[in-house]
């Protein structure tokens, strides 16, 4: 029920259209001065303002400027018996959404609130939109609490604030991409776009045209000029993934770009200013690559002003229970469902070495969510690479099994993979439980009696 506020001078109006409003299913609050209506809005969350134009002490046009203050997004309707194309152009240029003549005709005026609470919810979610965006990629939703990985959140925390050069350096899956996301929007280019490009997947020709652009006639098929990547990512960032890939003729044009802040169009005769920051990122050695006669020594040092260094997850398996539990939590938020992960599965997933890195982790667990039976992920839902992972992995070797049931064989190697994960939470209780996917109670339980 959208929520309104009306302000004006005369009761008769304010008990008109409170009466309307309320009829048509809107909530009303209403006053009959400018200034009681402004306490009214530091107080409460309005998603429309209908307001007289000329009321004293305080008229509309002033609570219209004042009310902008405390609820930017907040749509309003102005009325007045005196309109002129005049009162018009002044209440649009204050910020209003529309205005009506007294005295108004109710369908009319109900068009025009419905339509300026359509307008109002177009802004909040685009709003909630740009915050969705900002939070997502924000660097403290990048998963692990490894030494590792903190010390790539105070790196993104430094470069963030500046407008350097970054080269990230991982291997595939290791989510480079989403570093550069984190890079991008937690700085000041937040608000432009960050265009990304494989350099891997174009061929030569095709690659230079998109991050260039060329002009009319440039080649067959060039019918009309066209911007390029650079262009078209000015004010924000560009990322440039698998920059080892391009091809030595190229280099120097991209050397040029980081040097002149220019780009020429392919058949082109003039250079255009450009302001784009540049994140590229590689899984090749390109200091082999340089050594080899593949990559340009100064465009290497060019891109590598800061090198972010991202680990395989074999090599901060601590962080893999929080991966898990993430994209558990993901995948039922996605498909409305109560996925769990049996410890057994959990066991597996520690042993595996990962050369697909988060990316493969992620792929396993969907495809496990979705296969298993009664939304319970034991180790048989699992690929069999990982489910047939060797008992030494496993931890596994050099045990006594006589006299040893399943059960209590079971209950011990529990206990033992609680103690670790509670070890790699710090001792907090709650957050290892919540790497272990299992409640508060079930772990106190688990954790205190060993059953």
């Amino acid at each position: 029920m959208s929520k309104i506020l009306v302000v004006d001078d005369e009761l008769s109006i304010v008990e008109v259209l409170k009466t309307i409003l309320k009829r048509n299913g809107y909530e009303v609050m209403a006053t009959d001065n400018g200034i009681k209506a402004l306490e009214l809005l530091k107080s409460e969350q309005f998603e429309l303002l209908i307001s007289d134009i000329r009321m004293k002490p305080m008229d509309g046009l002033e609570l219209l400027s004042k009310a902008k203050e405390f609820q930017p997004g907040l749509s309003v309707i102005m009325m007045t018996a005196y309109a002129t194309i005049e009162t018009a152009v002044e209440t649009m240029k204050s910020g209003a959404y529309d205005y009506v003549c007294k005295p108004f005709k109710v369908d009319e005026l109900l068009l025009t609130v419905e339509r300026a609470l359509s307008y109002h919810k177009i802004l909040s979610e685009n709003q909630q939109l740009k915050q969705t965006l900002k939070t997502k990629y924000h660097f403290e939703n990048l998963i692990g609490d490894s030494a590792q990985m903190q010390e790539v959140y105070s790196i993104i925390k430094k470069v963030a604030r500046t407008d350097t050069t970054v080269l990230i350096r991982g291997e595939s899956g290791t989510g480079k991409e989403l570093v550069s996301k984190a890079i991008h929007y937690s700085s000041a280019r937040s608000g432009k776009q960050i265009i990304a490009v494989n350099c891997a997947a174009l061929p030569e020709q095709l690659l230079e045209s998109e991050l260039f652009g060329y002009t009319k006639g440039a080649f067959t098929g060039a019918v009309a000029e066209k911007d390029g990547l650079f262009e078209s990512a000015n004010g924000g960032t560009i990322f440039l993934d698998e920059i080892g890939s391009i091809p030595v003729s190229m280099q120097m044009k991209l050397l040029r770009v980081l040097q002149e802040k220019t780009v020429r169009k392919v058949g082109g005769t003039k250079d255009s200013a450009v302001d784009v920051r540049i994140i590229a990122a590689t899984n090749e050695n390109l200091e082999e690559m340089i050594g080899a006669g593949a990559f340009r020594e100064d465009l290497y040092y060019r891109l590598s002003v800061i090198p972010v260094d991202l680990p395989p997850l074999r090599e901060r398996k601590e962080d893999i229970p929080l991966l898990v539990n993430h994209f558990v939590k993901e995948f039922n938020k996605d498909e409305g469902a109560q996925v769990e992960i049996l410890p057994d599965s959990m066991r597996a997933f520690l042993a595996y070495d990962w050369q697909g890195n988060v990316r493969e982790l992620e792929n396993v667990i969907r495809r496990s969510a979705t296969l298993c039976d009664n939304q319970i992920v034991n180790i048989q839902d699992l690929p069999p690479k990982i489910r047939d992972a060797s008992p030494e992995d496993l931890g596994m070797t050099n045990v006594d099994y006589r006299g040893h049931s399943l059960k209590s064989y079971l209950r011990e190697k529990e206990k033992d993979y609680i103690n670790k994960v509670l070890e790699v939470a710090g001792g907090e209780k709650e957050k290892a439980a919540d790497m272990l996917g299992i409640s508060l109670a079930t772990f106190y339980r688990k954790f205190e009696h060993g059953d």
